[in-house]
């Protein structure tokens, strides 16, 4: 099967790479600016060129607090750029898979939210990955829609390399403490895509719509990071010496974030037999690669 992935240059589009070719996928991984989702007209060039049998949107405007003064280029990407995309798929009639987050909800709930709750996102970012994967709704029928939460890889910017650099060079670290979610591996999420991808090849019976993918269990941000430390501090010697915990009031950013955007991922178990794992055990992994490159 040829797929194109569109993000190739991010976490999970270069973790998509690295697992899609060895199991027998024809791959090709493209970024800026090479494509631009935001043009339908470069969609369209890239496409021909490749001429792909699914279509696997792994990009996006993540700079969450960036987005409030940026809303037109967050907007842009998040949403027109998903929408260009079904509409391409559905004139080549191939599927889409695009990935979206967690932080499409206001996190109120107290338990794991299902693919069935609404939307309340709270943030600019939380909008327009809403808006965008309405827009996949409404321009292609045959669709996968992930969301996904809190996601690292030894690729990148992201919690995880933060705060390992962060470790090294300061005594102290506050970090938030009522924020829960299920921490995300890159590589995890990418073999979860490519399962779904292989039930396409396979021409099985596609139960298509939102799926929720994410680690297995919950953490705070300072729970995550405390485990971080654990564990990193097996491969190396941290001048931090303290994990402070802090509110949300405590630490105020530009864009509200959910208070609980733990996801349920009992429907992508049931339809596809993906199941998740226990977020620890991937940190763990996730850390060894780390110090291994």
């Amino acid at each position: 099967m040829k797929i194109l992935v569109i993000g190739g240059n991010g976490q999970l589009g270069r973790e998509l790479a690295a697992q899609g070719r060895p199991k027998g996928f024809l791959l090709k991984t493209v970024d800026l600016p090479e494509i631009d989702i935001t043009s339908e007209t470069s969609i369209r060039s890239v496409s021909e060129a490749f001429q792909p049998e699914l279509v696997i949107n792994a990009a996006a405007y993540t700079q969450v607090d960036r987005a409030e003064s940026e809303p037109d280029l967050c907007r842009a990407v998040n949403c027109d750029g998903p929408r260009n995309l079904a509409r391409c798929c559905r004139e080549i009639q191939i599927p889409l898979i695009h990935v979206s987050t967690d932080f499409v909800f206001d996190g109120k709930k107290t338990t794991p939210y299902t693919e069935e709750d609404p939307p309340a996102p709270l943030s600019v970012y939380g909008r327009t990955k809403m808006d965008g994967e309405r827009a996949v709704q409404a321009n292609i029928a045959h669709h996968l829609i992930v969301r996904t939460a809190w996601l690292y890889s030894v690729h990148g910017q992201n919690f995880v390399q933060t705060m390992l650099k962060l470790g090294a060079e300061r005594n102290e670290l506050g970090v938030v403490d009522d924020q829960y979610g299920c921490p995300t591996c890159a590589a995890d999420l990418a073999a979860a895509i490519l399962a779904m991808a292989q039930h396409i090849a396979d021409s099985r019976d596609i139960s298509w719509g939102i799926y929720h993918y994410c680690g297995q269990g919950v953490a705070s941000w300072c729970g995550f990071a405390r485990k971080i430390f654990e564990l990193a501090g097996r491969h190396q010697q941290f001048k931090l010496k303290r994990i402070k915990p802090l509110t949300t009031a405590q630490y105020p950013t530009a864009a509200t974030r959910p208070a609980n955007s733990a996801l349920d991922c009992s429907k992508i178990a049931a339809h596809f037999g993906i199941r998740t794992i226990a977020w620890q055990e991937s940190l763990e992994k996730t850390i060894s690669r780390i110090y291994a490159k």
